[in-house]
């Protein structure tokens, strides 16, 4: 936890800013490696698998972290005002929220993604591998929000370095286990998502372990004490609601853009996939 409150204004914001830019270069090393690792020991139809699911996924998950965002905006001002009382109700509201919202989406989520990817237009030999993905990724949304909110929280607290080197750990973690599933166990595209949750499980495991022996009770997470607050709720969602209707439209344009680029093949899918990994960088 870091007061961000205090000290000259450019350096506290470049040494907090520093590494979320170093985090969001290793979040694309993150989404390459599967694009890569499918492309090259799977196939093309896989790696078309892989990018056909990325605009579904962004679309169920921005409402949900754009409300995340929120929280995050009132855990840093409560924080910013001494607020401890309220800093703790926040946290366990957002924690509770995010619970409710990713065992929500995962059921959603599976049940949805066969009309949505046949909305897109994604060709028939793209499809059961697409299905199959999706399908995987969405098994564990708990996780991978898990590891998400505990990132959020920290980084609301003034702390940016924590958070990287989960992340570090996930992107290790991935590598790895991509290499294993994939090419060791021939798991195909079911091979990657797993790594992808099994990496984000670990990272949020970690984050858990260093909350629960973090030195700032605050952080504690302890379930008989984690009040779900309805009107910290509802201002949350009050802040956080217009980025997540923002980042649903993003979405909504991705899907689009998607359902054009299907409509020319798989080998145009592939390549549209390929080339959007680079330009994320």
């Amino acid at each position: 936890m870091r007061n961000l409150t205090e000290g000259r204004e450019s350096r506290v914001i470049f040494t907090f800013a520093l590494p979320m830019l170093i985090g969001n270069v290793l979040q694309q090393v993150y989404n390459l490696t599967d694009a890569w690792v499918v492309g090259q020991f799977v196939g093309k139809e896989a790696l078309a698998a892989v990018g056909a699911s990325f605009s579904i996924v962004f679309l169920l998950v921005a409402l949900v972290l754009g409300v995340t965002m929120g929280s995050g905006i009132m855990i840093s001002q409560f924080y910013g005002a001494g607020d401890m009382d309220r800093v703790r109700r926040t946290i366990s509201t957002a924690y509770w929220y995010v619970l409710a919202a990713s065992v929500a989406l995962t059921g959603l989520g599976i049940l949805l993604s066969r009309p949505l990817l046949l909305l897109l237009r994604v060709p028939d030999d793209v499809l059961p591998q697409a299905v199959t993905y999706l399908n995987v990724m969405f098994a564990g949304t708990v996780l991978s929000f898990g590891y998400n909110a505990v990132s959020a929280v920290l980084r609301s607290l003034g702390d940016s370095r924590t958070p990287l080197y989960f992340l570090a750990v996930a992107v290790a973690a991935n590598v790895g286990l991509d290499l294993w599933f994939v090419i060791g166990l021939g798991w195909g595209v079911a091979g990657a998502a797993w790594a992808t949750i099994i990496a984000q499980g670990i990272a949020f495991a970690a984050g858990l372990v260093y909350l629960q022996r973090s030195r700032h009770e605050v952080l504690h997470i302890r379930v008989r004490r984690m009040p779900f607050d309805r009107a910290i709720f509802a201002q949350s969602m009050r802040i956080g609601l217009p980025s997540g209707g923002q980042q649903t439209l993003v979405a909504a344009g991705f899907m689009a853009m998607a359902r054009i680029v299907n409509g020319f093949g798989t080998d145009a899918m592939a390549a549209y996939t390929a080339a959007g990994r680079l330009d994320s960088f």
